[in-house]
């Protein structure tokens, strides 16, 4: 699946990253616990989350994904954003909650990890 497919999917706004929309991903992960996701996932491509610090983008750079998606339609401050687009992460904002998203990308074939 394409990023492109998961903004369309989530009906999310592009906050950066928007020359990266075709890149594909193959699975994702939804988690607030930064520490669980550096503890259990492995190869994610998209990390969906309802935090909004620096650490979020820190973890996903970490863990090579592609792409952040902050749920729950809260808005992220500049200085997050320009700190993923720095990174060359691209930044989504869904108003779904973070189940919800996640369903919907489970549910057009995008997986998680067992």
């Amino acid at each position: 699946m394409r990023i492109r497919d998961v903004r369309d999917i989530l009906e999310a706004e592009v906050l950066c990253g928007e020359e990266f929309l075709d890149h594909e991903v193959t699975s994702a992960c939804g988690a607030d616990l930064m520490s669980d996701v550096l503890a259990f996932v492995k190869d994610q491509g998209i990390l969906l989350t309802g935090l909004l610090n620096l650490q979020v983008v820190r973890t996903a750079e970490m863990m090579d994904m592609s792409c952040i998606v902050i749920v729950r339609g809260k808005v992220p401050d500049e200085k997050l954003v320009d700190f993923a687009d720095s990174r060359s992460i691209v930044m989504l904002r869904t108003p779904y909650t973070m189940y919800t998203a996640c369903g919907r990308l489970y549910n057009n074939g995008l997986v998680g990890v067992e």
